[in-house]
């Protein structure tokens, strides 16, 4: 465990910034496009299947998954994304594995991903480290995804911190009389429906062999720049990222292979 000693620029959103603050693993996940998903602890099995697949699509593009290691829907998205492209953040210090059911994939995450907290060690979870966490969660994102939640639930709090922060908010479609907390931020017009879980993740790039480092140069290819744009920033490691099979060279244009 070590003490994040550097400011993270996302976390300005929050109202008040977060001091101190502990990190286990990969602090460089935090330089990656990030998404923060977060639901109900008693998910039904489509909003399993819909949530595992949307972090696996944002996680094969190089997203980041953000999420609270609770368990339901967070632990699915920290799955579908995998340990090394996920951040967890705690209620509790970094010392104690909680929700106990979730030990052996917090773990994972610390040692492949990057999990933080703002407690000392020994600090057990309470009330309100619950609402301080969720708010680092949402802050930690670009985005807010909700994919299932009841009306006055702990994912509908965070929701509110998305509001305050002016992030966008999405939820997954769900039945009528169900996940009455997403469908009534629908009903309001504060949210948007996922209907094709590829195309939402489309916009953070194509999805790319899950070897290739997610670096500087992963991310400008992403954006298919101009071959001319990627030689000036980054001089002759596009032409060894086109042999090796990493980018593809086509009309003046480069895109990941």
């Amino acid at each position: 465990m070590i003490e994040i000693d550097f400011e993270i620029e996302a976390l300005n959103a929050m109202r008040k910034y977060p001091k101190p603050l502990y990190g286990k693993g990969d602090l460089s996940l935090l330089c990656r496009p990030k998404v923060s998903i977060v639901g109900s602890r008693r998910p039904s099995a489509y909003t399993k299947t819909m949530t595992y697949n949307l972090s696996k699509a944002l996680a094969s593009r190089g997203v980041c998954v953000v999420s609270g290691a609770a368990m339901g829907v967070d632990a699915i998205a920290h799955q579908g994304a995998g340990a090394k492209n996920t951040i967890a953040i705690l209620p509790t210090s970094l010392d104690i594995y909680y929700p106990k059911v979730n030990q052996e994939l917090i773990k994972d995450i610390e040692k492949n991903g990057l999990t933080i907290s703002q407690f000392e060690p020994s600090f057990k979870a309470t009330a309100w480290s619950f609402v301080l966490r969720n708010e680092v969660v949402v802050a930690l994102g670009e985005l807010l995804i909700v994919t299932q939640a009841d009306e006055n639930s702990g994912s509908m709090r965070s929701v509110e911190y998305a509001l305050a922060m002016g992030k966008k908010i999405f939820v997954l479609p769900q039945h009528i009389g169900e996940s009455q907390g997403t469908n009534e931020l629908l009903h309001k017009g504060l949210a948007t429906p996922i209907y094709d879980i590829e195309a939402f993740a489309s916009q953070f790039g194509q999805a790319v062999n899950s070897n290739i480092p997610k670096d500087d140069f992963f991310y400008f290819c992403q954006q298919e720049p101009t071959l001319d744009s990627v030689v000036t920033k980054f001089g002759d490691r596009v032409y060894e990222a086109e042999l090796e099979g990493i980018i593809i060279i086509e009309n003046g244009l480069v895109r990941l292979a």
